[in-house]
């Protein structure tokens, strides 16, 4: 009996190369879809992009989806087997491809990446997802849960996101808060202040941020930020590096204590400039650390930043050498699954002790960093309690200031002392700030 005639997608063996890079590799899917889509005619790239973000956007349920309809836990599944009975499952549940196409192309998929051996799998078990619609699945799914555990599955969250986001939201803002996360943010540049003026970026003018823009298309097209005198950053990054620059503070240098990749670097470097002051980004990982230099390349004397390799739980500059601070510290990044679905999956509640132990001691020397009277914001990409006020309610000879204070233009954006911004409210990532003066 003859095999059949296999057909080769190209853009569907894309999407499954960097989904196996994803969760074969620990890739990130933004910068491995990048890297591969490259010559893509743009239907292909956005079909691409959909594929594999919103598989990786809704993995946890479509694995749910999938053990039920296979009748077996994923894990007795080859895992490349897997991820294309995710990019399969996607397709008939939440494309507007034709279930006959999906099931037939992803069958095909699976032949030729993997082995002709797997390919009556794949179509059985496509072929029982495909029996009922999205709406189905979930109703099934959802049979013996409370509230929070059915917007989780709806949302394509998992629970404990779900009940930590519950714990700093109002009730009747949780959901619109969940589906935030699954709108694709639109691509926002950034200006390096004294060096372009936020006309150049073109677009549409940043909402509070006096230097940034909303602009689609490449980056990389753009003049100012191919010559270094822009970059791309989310507007809640660029307003707490202007709430550090607004607080008031002895003269002396400024530093960015984990500054990789250096967007609030450069951002900062400028407004430290402007004040007449030096900017020091350290960054303790050598590839960062280069990132961060070429985010300053265009700035020249005076005051010209300076970047350091250092680790800055043993910092390598002496106590009180600094008048500002930036903590901006390594988290659960759960403030921006809008730019990278995949880590609401990656991450495990398992993961904060030890990034709470080392927000902790970032905290620490960033306070020990500044002069008495010098000012530390605490940053975090993360709304989770653990990882912000949790922190900052540990820190020692430090007086809190009012963070809103310094960003009054922005509403609803106070958290007591502090700033929460939220994608529902703001459009931003889920930015967390707080303001600390270090005490004589």
């Amino acid at each position: 009996m003859s095999r059949p005639t296999r057909r080769k997608d190209a853009a569907r063996t894309i999407a499954f190369t960097v989904l196996r890079e994803v969760w074969g590799n620990g890739a990130y899917a933004n910068l491995a879809l990048g890297q591969r889509r490259e010559g893509l005619h743009a239907a292909d790239a956005a079909f691409v992009t959909e594929l594999v973000s919103g598989t990786c956007r809704a993995l946890g349920t479509y694995d749910l989806i999938i053990a039920r309809a296979s009748g077996r836990a994923l894990n007795s599944l080859q895992p490349a087997v897997v991820d294309v009975l995710r990019l399969g499952t996607h397709q008939l549940l939440a494309m507007r491809v034709p279930t006959h196409a999906a099931i037939s192309a992803t069958v095909d998929l699976a032949a030729l990446q993997i082995g002709e051996r797997v390919a009556g799998t794949v179509n059985a078990i496509l072929r029982k997802v495909a029996a009922h619609d999205v709406a189905g699945w979930l109703e099934l799914l959802s049979e013996g849960s409370d509230e929070r555990g059915r917007l989780a599955l709806a949302t394509n969250h998992p629970r404990w996101i779900v009940d930590a986001w519950a714990q700093v939201l109002p009730a009747d803002e949780l959901a619109d808060a969940l589906a935030a996360d699954n709108v694709a943010p639109s691509p926002c540049l950034v200006v390096r202040p004294g060096l372009a003026d936020r006309a150049e970026l073109g677009g549409t003018p940043t909402r509070w941020s006096p230097f940034g823009a909303h602009r689609d298309g490449d980056p990389s097209a753009v003049d100012v930020v191919r010559e270094g005198r822009a970059g791309v950053q989310d507007e809640g990054s660029q307003l707490v590096a202007l709430a550090l620059a607004r607080a008031t503070a002895p003269a002396g240098p400024w530093l960015d204590l984990c500054a990789g990749p250096g967007g609030k670097s450069a951002l900062l470097a400028g407004l430290a400039r402007e004040a007449g002051e030096l900017l020091v980004a350290s960054e303790l990982q050598p590839h960062r650390a280069r990132l961060v230099a070429d985010n300053l390349r265009a700035y020249r004397e005076p005051n010209r930043p300076v970047t350091i390799v250092a680790d800055a739980t043993r910092p390598a500059w002496r106590d009180g050498a600094f008048a500002r601070a930036l903590a901006d510290v390594p988290c659960t990044g759960l403030g921006a699954l809008r730019r990278r679905p995949e880590s609401r999956w990656r991450r495990k509640p398992t993961d904060l002790p030890g990034l709470v132990a080392l927000q902790r001691d970032l905290l620490s020397t960033a306070i020990r960093s500044v002069a008495p009277g010098g000012v530390v914001a605490y940053v975090t990409c993360s709304p989770h309690p653990a990882e912000t006020v949790e922190v900052v309610a540990g820190a020692t000879g430090v007086t809190v200031l009012s963070a809103p204070e310094h960003l009054p233009e922005v509403p609803d954006a106070a958290s007591g002392d502090f700033v929460q911004l939220w994608p529902h409210r703001h459009g931003t990532d889920a930015m967390f700030l707080a303001l600390l003066r270090r005490n004589a």
